[in-house]
C-alpha cells in the first residue's frame, strides 16, 4: 500500500443520492466531475451517513462515534450553538496530526463553538442547549473575541468556513477562531422555498452566493501550499450546498434541467473538477485518496420537482432527509485514489460514513485507543477489491427525532412508527414497528414485522445492547455523554414487540 497518502473529503450538504448522474442515469442533472470521480475509483451504491440531519452526520464522519451518544439526543444544531466535540475525544483530524500530516476544514462546521459574549451580559446568559432559532444571541455576541472549541481546538490546523448551515445566523466567515469581520448588517429572510434563510446579522455586503467560491478558492490555495512543501495533508471540504438558501452563481442559472436547486448541484459539481485539477497540477493526484459524499438525503423542497422537473432527487428511494427510511441516509459514495482502489470499481457491500475514521486509521497504521472511533469499522478491504469481505455486520440509522432503525444483513427495522422524522400520511403511522426485507424490497413498500416476531425482537435487543453498551463494535464498554432525560430510549424500553 502506498505510504501516506494525503486524504480529500469532499462532503455535500443535502445532496440526494438521485442528484448524481453515475448513480441515477435519469438525473435532469449533470454531474460530469463527480463522474469521473467515479469512473477513476469506486463508487458505493449502499453507503449510508450516521444520521438523517445535518450535525450528527458530521460528528459522526470526524469521530467515528454515533451523535446521539452526546448531549445532542436529536435534531441539529444552530449557529451559536456549543460545541459537541469535548477536548477529550479523537477526531480523524487529530489522528492524522499525530501522524504526521497537515489537517485543514474548509467550510461548514455546524457541530459547535463557544462563542464569547459582551462584557455586559454574564456567562450564564448563553444556555448550554440552544434553539436553531435563537437568533437574539446576535446582539450578544462579542464577535471581536476569539471563537473556542472550534476546529483548530479539535485537531485542525486551520479553518475556514461557516459555523453552521447557510441558513442560520451568523453570516460572517471564520477563519481559524476569528470572525473575519465584525457583523454589522441584517441579512433579510428568504421568502422562497429556494432562497430559505433566517433573518440574521451578517457581515456588510454578506452574499450567501459567494460562500461557496470562497470555500474553493481556500481549498485550492491549501492544496498547492501544502503539495509544495511536500507534506502529507488531510482536507475535510463541507461545502455548503446543495442545502437551502440554493444559490448558484450567475453563470450556472439555467444550466441543469432541473431548476435553481440542480443549477447549485452543477456549481458544486465544478468544484469538485476544480479540486482534481489541483491535486493534479500540483502532482499528488495519484497518492491522493478522495472521498466524494453527502450528510444526509435531500431536502423535501426536492419532491415537487418530480413533477416540475422529472428529477427525483432521492431517486426511487422511500423517505427524504430526516428519515429513517433509506431516502433519508442512502447518499452518494465515491472513493477515488488512483495508487490503491481499482478505477472504475462499484461496491454493492453495505457501509456507513462512521467507517472513515477506522479505515484511515488502518491506512496510515495509527494507534486508535478502545476509547475512540467506538462504532467505526475500517473498509479498507472493500477498497482493496475484497468484496467477500464483511466489514459491516450491522448499523445503526438515527432520525431527526431521535429514533432508531437497524440494519443486519437484507433486513431493517424501524424502531417506530411512520418516518421517523417527516410528517407523511401512510399506513406505518398505526405500526409499533416496521421490518422491511431490503432484497426483495428495496423501496420499503410493505411493513413484514407481523410476520417476523423472533427477527424483530432479536433486531431490537441487538439495537438496545449497541446504545447500552456505549459502542457497536468490539471492545470494552463505554458511557454514553449523560443528558438527564433520554426520552427516545425510555420510549424503545417501553415498546412491546
Amino acid at each position: 500500500m502506498p505510504a501516506k497518502p494525503n486524504f480529500v473529503y469532499i462532503f455535500c450538504d443535502d445532496l440526494g443520492w438521485g442528484d448524481v448522474s453515475c448513480l441515477n442515469s435519469e438525473s435532469k442533472i449533470q454531474t460530469p466531475n463527480i463522474d469521473r470521480l467515479a469512473t477513476s475509483g469506486m463508487s458505493f451504491t449502499d453507503a449510508h451517513t450516521g444520521s438523517a440531519v445535518c450535525t450528527p452526520s458530521r460528528y459522526t464522519l470526524l469521530t467515528g462515534r454515533y451523535c446521539w451518544r452526546t448531549e445532542l439526543k436529536d435534531g441539529v444544531g444552530g449557529g451559536y450553538s456549543p460545541p459537541l466535540i469535548t477536548p477529550d475525544r479523537l477526531t480523524v483530524a487529530e489522528m492524522l496530526k499525530q501522524n504526521g500530516y497537515r489537517t485543514a476544514c474548509i467550510g461548514k462546521w455546524h457541530v459547535g463553538f463557544d462563542w464569547q459574549l459582551k462584557d455586559e451580559f454574564g456567562d450564564d446568559a448563553m444556555p448550554r442547549h440552544l434553539c436553531r432559532e435563537e437568533t437574539r444571541f446576535d446582539d450578544m455576541v462579542d464577535f471581536a473575541k476569539p471563537i473556542l472549541n472550534g476546529p483548530t481546538d479539535v485537531g485542525f490546523d486551520y479553518y475556514f468556513g461557516i459555523s453552521a448551515s447557510l441558513d442560520m445566523s451568523p453570516y460572517v466567515f471564520i477563519e481559524n477562531d476569528r470572525a473575519t469581520d465584525i457583523p454589522c448588517e441584517i441579512v433579510p429572510r428568504g421568502t422562497t422555498p429556494e432562497a430559505r434563510a433566517r433573518e440574521g446579522i451578517g457581515a456588510k455586503g454578506w452574499r450567501h452566493e459567494d460562500v461557496l467560491p470562497a470555500l474553493r478558492d481556500k481549498s485550492i490555495r491549501f492544496i498547492k501550499q501544502e503539495a509544495a512543501a511536500g507534506n502529507p495533508f488531510f482536507l475535510y471540504l463541507p461545502v455548503n450546498g446543495p442545502h437551502t438558501p440554493v444559490v448558484p452563481n450567475a453563470e450556472w442559472i439555467g444550466k441543469s434541467g432541473a431548476g435553481l436547486y440542480g443549477d447549485f448541484v452543477m456549481e458544486i459539481d465544478d468544484v469538485v473538477g476544480q479540486i482534481v485539477a489541483t491535486l493534479e497540477e500540483a502532482g499528488v493526484r495519484d497518492n491522493t485518496m478522495v472521498v466524494f459524499s453527502s450528510d444526509n438525503g435531500p431536502e423535501t423542497l426536492t419532491a415537487r420537482y418530480r413533477e416540475s422537473y422529472g428529477h427525483y432527487s432521492a431517486w426511487k428511494f422511500r423517505g427524504m432527509k430526516r428519515d429513517n427510511w433509506e431516502g433519508g441516509h442512502r447518499v452518494p459514495f465515491v472513493v477515488s485514489w488512483p495508487a490503491a482502489v481499482t478505477a472504475g470499481s462499484t461496491c454493492e457491500r453495505f457501509v456507513e460514513l462512521v467507517d472513515f475514521m477506522a479505515t484511515v486509521a488502518e491506512i496510515v497504521d495509527a494507534d486508535v485507543p478502545e476509547t475512540a472511533a467506538e462504532d467505526s469499522r475500517s473498509i479498507l478491504p472493500l477498497l482493496e477489491g475484497d468484496f467477500s469481505s464483511d466489514c459491516r455486520p450491522f448499523a445503526i440509522h438515527h432520525s431527526c427525532n431521535g429514533q432508531w432503525a437497524i440494519r443486519r444483513g437484507k433486513y431493517k427495522l424501524l424502531l417506530h412508527s411512520g418516518s421517523g422524522g417527516n410528517r407523511s400520511e401512510c399506513p406505518e403511522n398505526n405500526d409499533p414497528v416496521q421490518l422491511y426485507d431490503l432484497e426483495a424490497d428495496l423501496f420499503e413498500t410493505t411493513n413484514i414485522y407481523a410476520d417476523h416476531p423472533d427477527i424483530v425482537r432479536e433486531l431490537r435487543e441487538l439495537c438496545l445492547s449497541c446504545i447500552k453498551d456505549g459502542r457497536s463494535t468490539p471492545g470494552q464498554p463505554l458511557d454514553n455523554d449523560p443528558n438527564g432525560e433520554w426520552r427516545q430510549l425510555e420510549a424503545l424500553l417501553r415498546l412491546e414487540v
